[in-house]
């Protein structure tokens, strides 16, 4: 995620994640491999009851650069939103933007968000329900201008140990009240819902997350992804004519048996033999 020479950018909102963030990559600098730089970045956007003054104060006792960019999208966000409306998809992409311009200004080669592995399942969840997409959030994205490289550091760790490391650190969290107010999220039924498997199934969260990282797009249905293109009869034909199996095709119980590690060793040595030719196959 960081190479050499990288200015590394870290969004710090004032949730437990961002300062776990910035905590593991102001450790990781101190002994990683490569030589990188770090910045901090706080958007202020204004929101009412915003403690202006917790994050420059934890900050000073940090020995990197933070700034702070105020952009009023609170007033923007309440004016264009229908009340009760969800304003986080819009929330999302002014706060998006603004980052973007000030890593651009400042040459920034990396920014660094808090989403852990948590937020990575509900967004998955998320866009597979309300969207129609079969899509999550990356470790490292690449802007689709090629202008921007996103990386989630935290994608691995769940969130319950980062909420425990949190209070382990005695954070000043701030809360996002701008978000935090709309009790009807559709956000918040993922997590109650993915919480309620994670209760029931342990083990389920950690399967969802490794699913993640093996997909089989010849298994699923979108052409930009697998054209779904097969030979003709008369290439398959003439393919099997030019390339004969070594006698008859035969699944053995036996076989598959150790294949799927059910069993464990046979508990004899006789074997049920299926045959597709049209030989009489032999049954103990």
């Amino acid at each position: 995620m960081i190479e050499e020479g990288d200015k590394v950018m870290v969004c710090l909102s004032g949730g437990k994640d961002s300062y776990a963030l910035l905590d593991v990559l102001i450790s990781l600098k101190k002994s990683a491999p490569v030589s990188f730089d770090l910045i901090a970045v706080n958007l202020d956007q204004k929101q009412p009851g915003f403690p202006e003054h917790v994050l420059p104060e934890y900050m000073a006792t940090k020995d990197i650069p933070f700034y702070v960019i105020e952009r009023d999208t609170y007033s923007t966000v309440r004016r264009v939103v229908p009340e009760g409306k969800t304003t986080c998809s819009l929330c999302s992409r002014l706060r998006r933007g603004t980052l973007y311009g000030f890593a651009e200004a400042n040459a920034v080669t990396k920014i660094a968000l808090g989403h852990h592995r948590d937020d990575i399942v509900e967004t998955l969840f998320l866009n597979l329900f309300f969207g129609s997409k079969m899509k999550a959030m990356a470790p490292k994205l690449v802007s689709d201008d090629g202008r921007y490289v996103v990386i989630r550091p935290l994608a691995y760790c769940k969130e319950s140990d980062l909420a425990q490391f949190a209070t382990d650190q005695r954070y000043p969290i701030i809360p996002c009240n701008l978000c935090g107010s709309q009790q009807n999220l559709k956000r918040t039924e993922i997590k109650a819902m993915i919480a309620d498997w994670d209760k029931r199934y342990p083990g389920r969260v950690e399967n969802l997350f490794r699913g993640l990282q093996n997909i089989v797009p010849s298994h699923l249905m979108d052409k930009e992804l697998h054209s779904f293109e097969s030979p003709g009869p008369d290439v398959l034909l003439a393919y099997r004519a030019e390339n004969p199996m070594d006698g008859a095709y035969e699944i053995s119980e036996t076989s598959v048996k150790a294949e799927l590690n059910l069993w464990g060793e046979s508990e004899s040595d006789d074997t049920q033999i299926i045959q597709t030719t049209s030989a009489t196959a032999p049954v103990p």
